[in-house]
């Protein structure tokens, strides 16, 4: 699909008002493509009828799937129900109706979370070989199924429905909950809370052992064009950064962008997770692409972006 001929296609982006989906936004408005929005007040993507209705008056070329509901591992570890009913309806309601109106193409979002515990670098192979991590199991579950969805469509009826599966993602527009948010945002609350009330502690949960492996989101937007213009098999693939480190490491890291000066605590009643989330990502970086922007960067640009639009 050459470049001119895509921007006179209509787009949506589902979900553009979250992270992943703002970062899509930014991204596609600066290379003038044609995109379509709609915020959920508006359009509640969980009544199948809704979506089917404004479908079939918008009838979008290609859609972004980045709605989704998200949250960090105490929240899914809560909430479980919450979090597979949601989001299965999502995307069951996006792709069926898609389907309906003759879209050809979806680009779905789905998670590392996917796939099986392991400590080595994680394939898109992977998918289904093994057991899910407890705390988010209910969430992956559901993407699993959006994955299989895709793959299901687009081998019945010659669709080009494909899942991407990014690692854990951080930037501009994130949700900064300390309770509710995944580990990047809810460090840099914590973190700026307690310098702005002069603490001289700074609680951590976790041991601070795991590794993690993150993306910038502005990196996996432009991940996401590439993919729409380069890659044209229906097999997921996975997105990551390359590189690793330990959630100790990460909050020391977080401490000296917000010039935090008190000490850190790690509480080890609070779950873990897996010790190891790293994706194999060779299969797209075989095709061009790489990421940006370090962590190092990344975090000083979310961390100035929060003190902005957060405080």
């Amino acid at each position: 699909m050459k470049n001119n001929k895509s921007k006179k296609k209509k787009i949506w982006i589902a979900g553009h008002n979250g992270m992943v989906g703002s970062a899509i936004l930014r991204n596609l408005k600066r290379k003038k493509f044609n995109l379509l929005t709609v915020s959920k007040d508006k359009l509640d993507l969980r009544v199948q009828n809704d979506v089917e209705k404004w479908l079939g008056k918008n009838k979008p070329d290609i859609i972004f799937l980045a709605a989704a509901r998200v949250g960090g591992i105490l929240e899914n570890n809560n909430y479980p129900a919450d979090f597979i009913s949601d989001n299965l309806q999502i995307q069951t309601n996006v792709i069926t109706s898609a389907y309906k109106i003759k879209v050809k193409k979806i680009i779905f979002l789905g998670s590392a979370c996917v796939y099986p515990i392991s400590n080595k670098p994680i394939k898109e192979t992977d998918l289904l070989s093994g057991r899910l991590e407890p705390t988010n199991r209910a969430y992956s579950v559901a993407k699993i199924a959006g994955i299989e969805m895709c793959r299901f469509f687009s081998e019945q009826y010659g669709l080009n429905y494909l899942s991407v599966q990014p690692n854990n993602l951080y930037g501009p527009n994130d949700n900064f909950s300390a309770k509710s948010g995944h580990v990047i945002p809810a460090l840099i609350k914590k973190m700026y809370d307690a310098k702005i009330k002069n603490k001289k502690i700074c609680e951590i949960w976790g041991s601070g052992k795991p590794k993690r492996e993150f993306l910038f989101v502005d990196d996996l937007a432009e991940a996401l064009f590439f993919i729409l213009e380069k890659y044209k098999q229906l097999e997921p693939i996975n997105i990551g950064s390359g590189s690793e480190i330990t959630m100790e490491d990460l909050a020391i890291k977080i401490k000296k962008i917000i010039g935090f000066n008190g000490k850190l605590i790690f509480n080890k009643k609070y779950p873990d997770g897996v010790n190891r989330k790293f994706l194999d990502s060779s299969k797209i970086k075989k095709l061009g692409w790489e990421p940006k922007t370090s962590l190092d960067k990344g975090l000083k640009l979310t961390v100035d972006w929060f003190i902005k639009n957060k405080c």
